[in-house]
Formats: structure tokens, C-alpha cells, sequence
């Protein structure tokens, strides 16, 4: 795939309400078969109003400057329920995109995809190319990074082998690894770590997603279910990072020198 930076909205000054956006999102949707539970519904129905999630959050982080958004939809770990919820999954995803498609070329939004892809249904793999096919012929203003059968664990294996194989040739120094090397062998090297990683559904943990990109994300983790997560959501963990202080191991002092200087120059 060509790989083409993100365009900046022109309109996303006016419509930003926030002092910073981060420039990537990353969101494990959590909840959906609780929430049908909740209504007495099987775990179907929950799936189904959480691709409806998908589309009012996938709008909103566009329209608010948001360069990347990666969403945790389904794991190399979900191949695990039943045969029927999976099939049933499977539909959901070729209906979303399916539908989705027109908006997100009209939105300028580009459609990746990250993970075992190749597990996936025939039918769906061939949806998810066209899809990501008619998205690809413009500047995008976001991209839209789906995490389909995805592993962190598996994605860093995999990463490992293929510089396995390249030492073996001969074609590859150890001793000249560095950190950005082996992020070239992730299944979307070009996509920056995120800066927020929201959860939903009150879980606090990683489940096996993005364990080296999310080192320094900063993590909003809410009670709210997918299905009942939006905007209002959405601008509530942006609310929060802009709070947040990313010092990357460094001091306060040295993120906020001229904060600090004056605060000297004031006390002397």
C-alpha cells in the first residue's frame, strides 16, 4: 500500500473544544454482550448496536483532527467462542463495511487493517480489500486501523521471525538493531504509537493489544459498554489526556522549562 501522511482538516480548529487531540487513538471496545444481557438480549444484538459505536466515533475523531484511530475489533483470542457468535461477528464486519464504505470515502477516511488477516472468511477478506481499495485513491484526513485477528504477541513473533530470516541471509546486522528497526517489521510499521488508549466496559487491562506501541499511551479506562459509548464519551477521555503530563521519563522541569523559569524569576 502507498503510504500518504494524513492531510490536516481545515475545519478542525473551529470544531476542536479541546486545548490538545491526540494525534492517534486507540480503543478496545469492551461490553457488547454484557449490555445485551443487560436487556435480556443474546450477545448478537450488543455486537450489532457496537458497529453502530464504530461509525458515530470513527466521524467524530475526524471531525475533530484525530490522525489515527485503531480499534481493537476482534482478537487472535476471540477465535476461541463459539462457532455461531464468530460466524455472527463475521457478518457484522462485511455488513459495517459494506455500508460504511461510501462515508469513509467521503470523509477521507482511509481504511488499514492490522493483524492475521488471512484467518479470516474468504468473504470477508474480500470485503475488507475492496473496502480498503476504494479508500486508498486520496490524501486522507484519518486513518482507520482495524485490528482484525490481532495479537500483540503474535504480531512482535512474527516480527521476530521475519528478522530471524533476514539475519540468516545474511541480510541483517544484530549488532546494528535498534528500536525503530524492529517497529519496521509490525504490521503497520507507519502508524505512530498511540497517545490515548481508551477502554470501555470497566476492564483495566491490555488483553493482548498493542503492548509495544502503548508503552507511553496514556490509559482512560471507563465503566461505560461500547454500545452506550459516544461523543460525549469520547470527549471525556480527550478531557482527561489534555490533563495528563507526558514526560516520557524526563522531570517536570525539563517538559515545562519556561514554566518553571518563571516560576523562579517569580520567587527570587
Amino acid at each position: 500500500m502507498h503510504w500518504i501522511a494524513p492531510t490536516p482538516d481545515p475545519d478542525a480548529d473551529r470544531i476542536t473544544r479541546f486545548p490538545t487531540v491526540p494525534k492517534h487513538i486507540a480503543i478496545i471496545m469492551d461490553g457488547n454482550g454484557r449490555w445485551a444481557k443487560q436487556r435480556g438480549q443474546q450477545r448478537i444484538a450488543g455486537h450489532w448496536e457496537g458497529a453502530n459505536r464504530v461509525d458515530d466515533i470513527t466521524t467524530e475523531c475526524a471531525k475533530l483532527g484525530v490522525s489515527y484511530l485503531t480499534l481493537y475489533a476482534f482478537s487472535t483470542e476471540n477465535w476461541n467462542r463459539p462457532a455461531a457468535e464468530i460466524s455472527m461477528l463475521m457478518q457484522i464486519l462485511i455488513h459495517y463495511l459494506k455500508t460504511m464504505e461510501k462515508k469513509l470515502v467521503q470523509n477521507r477516511i482511509r481504511l488499514i487493517a492490522q493483524g492475521s488477516v488471512e484467518r479470516l472468511p474468504l468473504n470477508a477478506r474480500k470485503q475488507l480489500d475492496r473496502t480498503q481499495e476504494k479508500t486508498a485513491d486520496y490524501a486522507p484526513r484519518m486513518y482507520l486501523n482495524l485490528s482484525l485477528s490481532y495479537g500483540s504477541r503474535q504480531e512482535l513473533l512474527d516480527a521476530t521471525k521475519q528478522i530471524a530470516r533476514k539475519y540468516a541471509d545474511g541480510e541483517l546486522s544484530l549488532d546494528s538493531l535498534g528500536e525503530n528497526d524492529l517497529k519496521n517489521y509490525f504490521y503497520q510499521p507507519h502508524v505512530p504509537d498511540p497517545e490515548l488508549l481508551i477502554r470501555s466496559g470497566g476492564e483495566s487491562r491490555l488483553s493482548n493489544f498493542l503492548l509495544w506501541q502503548a508503552a507511553y499511551a496514556e490509559f482512560f479506562v471507563t465503566e461505560t459498554l461500547w454500545p452506550d459509548f459516544r461523543e460525549a464519551s469520547l470527549h471525556e477521555a480527550i478531557n482527561y489526556y489534555t490533563g495528563r503530563e507526558r514526560r516520557f521519563g524526563k522531570t517536570s522541569e525539563q517538559v515545562r522549562p519556561s514554566e518553571n523559569s518563571f516560576a523562579e524569576e517569580s520567587n527570587s
